[in-house]
């Protein structure tokens, strides 16, 4: 593989050589993640179903050649075990899921197979593998049995999501707590679920994300925004990621982290998906502009956000791009893609902006410390 520098990266040094597996790498969180483990200097291990053709940011950053990159199916456990205990990780992030709550109405089986069963099967790679440490499992703010109600919802309220997508990662909470009781404490296994809301960044070419739809939809005119109404924890990808690395850092050096947390931006970022377009509309400069085509389709939440008081008290963790920001740091990536710039280079330098500010702004917390390299 291909030697990465750290570099002025150095908030992050608690990762170089260590030996980190990932599912879903291939993904748009998965790559992002990927590349910032890569410029850790970890050595890590991925395993992933192949990427859709439109979904290729994997490709895109060059991922492969500087990552042992395994195309599976998390439903595959022989091969998953098989790849997880050749790795022999000391940290597992699991990303892998069906995550599209639209996609989950036209095949609830499927969903439910990868995201109950696929975590089951990540579990129990987890339990057969000596040498993993920390185990962090990425779920969803919309685990929650979603009232509607106007405040956040916290990580002691109930679990009950409405559509399969939802459901199932409300199962996988479960899953992940009876191993953690039956299994994995015992084995000295630390082990935390991340809750985060809505994410937006560069290379999310999914169907059904509004930045994609925009970008896509700049080369025939307005935008089209399918639920306009709908209130959102929008963040950049990159706010996340950093938590999931901070959590999963925190309980390797101590178990007594281990937990659920929510991870969101603050109350004024939770805004309606039109407020979110007419940001981008406003970043991306000319005549950009959007247009309300909502014609209905099975059940979503209207309004959703999350109380994060619980990872800030714990880590002292806070999110660094307010929406206006994220949305900008969105929008000229895209704008980067399209005019055929080296995207790799693009990506690390929007990597290294964001690490340096949080470290910077003194993101330490109590017991994450930004190292020196």
């Amino acid at each position: 593989m291909e030697s990465v520098g750290v570099r002025d990266m150095n908030n992050l040094a608690f990762f170089k050589g260590k030996k980190v597996f990932l599912t879903g790498h291939t993904g748009f969180k998965g790559s992002w993640l990927s590349r910032i483990l890569i410029l850790s200097g970890a050595e890590v291990t991925g395993y992933a179903l192949e990427a859709p053709v439109e979904a290729k940011l994997f490709d895109t950053l060059h991922l492969e050649k500087n990552m042992h990159s395994v195309i599976g199916d998390i439903r595959d456990r022989e091969k998953l075990i098989r790849t997880m205990q050749e790795a022999q990780p000391e940290i597992v992030f699991h990303l892998a899921a069906q995550p599209i709550v639209r996609e989950s109405y036209k095949d609830p089986v499927g969903t439910y197979e990868t995201n109950v069963m696929g975590t089951v099967n990540i579990l129990e790679a987890v339990r057969q593998t000596k040498s993993v440490k920390s185990f962090l499992n990425v779920t969803t703010d919309k685990v929650y049995k979603n009232n509607e109600w106007e405040w956040g919802y916290r990580e002691i309220d109930e679990l009950d999501g409405y559509d399969p997508y939802s459901n199932s990662k409300s199962c996988s909470e479960l899953v992940t707590h009876s191993y953690e009781k039956s299994f994995l404490k015992e084995a000295g296994v630390a082990v935390s679920t991340a809750r985060a809301g809505n994410v937006i960044g560069g290379g999310d070419f999914a169907p059904d994300r509004i930045i994609r739809t925009a970008c896509g939809s700049r080369k025939r005119g307005k935008i089209a925004v399918r639920n306009p109404h709908s209130t959102r924890p929008y963040q950049h990808v990159l706010e996340p990621l950093g938590a999931y690395l901070m959590i999963a850092q925190a309980q390797y050096e101590n178990p007594a982290c281990t937990g659920s947390y929510n991870v969101g931006p603050g109350d004024e970022d939770c805004i309606t998906t039109g407020q979110l377009a007419d940001l981008f509309c406003n970043s991306w400069g000319g005549e950009a502009a959007w247009e309300n085509l909502y014609q209905g389709g099975p059940h979503e939440a209207n309004f959703l956000k999350l109380d994060c008081s619980k990872i800030r008290t714990a880590f002292g963790w806070k999110p660094h791009w307010q929406v206006a920001q994220a949305v900008k740091e969105t929008a000229v990536w895209y704008q980067a893609w399209l005019e055929g710039k080296d995207m790799e280079a693009f990506t690390d330098e929007q990597i290294r902006k964001y690490f340096t500010l949080q470290e910077r702004n003194g993101n330490t917390g109590k017991r994450w410390i930004w190292r020196e390299s």
